[in-house]
């Protein structure tokens, strides 16, 4: 009999035990998010995630239960809220109980209806481009290595050519020109074609990198075992690749989604503040990194909260990547 001080006592902060009764039964899927959820990291990852995409979804209703919007200037408006200088008279950049994250400089504008409605832009084009990088990706990646031969070749070095572009020198010069397309040199460009340059531009230039991992990954599991099979049995090409293939290919393409997505963020934060993204007035994350460098040495609390939430959004979002890939595969958990 097992005396109580040699009993094994479960404690707080030893992993649960996992047999191999807890496993039977069990699909794939939810062996992963078994694994997902007992990450603490991934967990509070997956939460500041949510957090952000609910923050941009709602942000007109933010904007109306606040009682501000990001176009007035307030600061011009009242005549006691910017000094002559255009700085906020308030201490810490304007905050309080007014306005909680203070007021822009020279225009008076209120930070944090500008930051949520930047977050929303800023989301939504980073959004639909890796949504197209992905599928783009996965078609060209999958195509290529599963047929092989001529067009595996074609398709593999017309992915090197793109690859050879630096990719932040191409995302500038190729923006301005797509503007031009459009639209003549002496007038404005409006802000949807902005907003659609940028995703294309975006898509154009980031789908190559998972289609060039997927295709490693197609050209090792077509010789496998159950690929064969599939095809001695008649099975066509489009089911072999919807039914063998594309189930084992989950886990690079979940997992290079969550690692692109806050690439592109800040890709079109970075275009928007060398002025070839999104322009005044519409809100944009990168414009107020772009309006902050100019007042940072008198009021570097206007930067202050959209560099905050940029470095939370993707550290959150990368260390979310890091958790989806080690919950598809313990083994490469470090």
């Amino acid at each position: 009999m097992t005396s109580p001080a040699q009993s094994p006592v479960a404690t707080a902060d030893a992993e649960p035990v996992v047999t191999t009764a807890d496993l039977v039964g069990r699909s794939p899927g939810q062996l992963m998010w078994r694994r997902f959820k007992r990450d603490r990291t991934g967990v509070i990852s997956a939460v500041i995630v949510v957090f952000f995409f609910l923050v941009a979804i709602a942000a007109p209703l933010i904007s109306k239960l606040y009682g501000k919007n990001p176009t007035e200037t307030y600061g011009l408006d009242d005549s006691g809220l910017l000094n002559p200088f255009g700085y906020p008279v308030a201490p810490n950049g304007g905050i309080s109980g007014r306005f909680w994250f203070g007021l822009e400089p020279t225009l008076g504008r209120d930070v944090l209806t500008q930051l949520v409605y930047g977050i929303r832009t800023s989301l939504l084009i980073a959004a639909i481009a890796t949504v197209l990088c992905v599928v783009t990706g996965v078609l060209i990646g999958v195509t290529a290595g599963y047929v092989g031969g001529r067009t595996d070749y074609f398709l593999g070095r017309f992915i090197d050519l793109l690859l050879a572009f630096p990719q932040q020198l191409s995302f500038v010069a190729f923006t301005p020109v797509v503007y031009s397309m459009f639209v003549s040199p002496e007038k404005e460009t409006p802000t949807y074609l902005r907003v659609i340059t940028l995703i294309l531009v975006l898509w154009v230039l980031g789908w190559m990198g998972i289609a060039r991992l997927l295709r490693g990954q197609v050209l090792s599991l077509r010789e496998r075992e159950f690929v064969e099979a599939a095809k001695v049995t008649g099975a066509s090409p489009w089911r072999i690749i919807i039914k063998e293939l594309l189930p084992n290919l989950w886990t690079p393409i979940l997992v290079q989604s969550t690692l692109m997505l806050p690439t592109l963020v800040t890709a079109e934060a970075g275009l928007s503040f060398i002025g070839v993204g999104i322009v005044e007035p519409t809100p944009d994350w990168g414009r107020m990194f772009a309006n902050g460098a100019k007042y940072y040495e008198s009021d570097i609390t206007y930067i202050f909260f959209p560099g905050l939430a940029m470095i939370t959004f993707v550290v959150a979002f990368n260390l979310l990547g890091d958790s989806v890939r080690d919950a598809f595969d313990p083994r490469t958990k470090r």
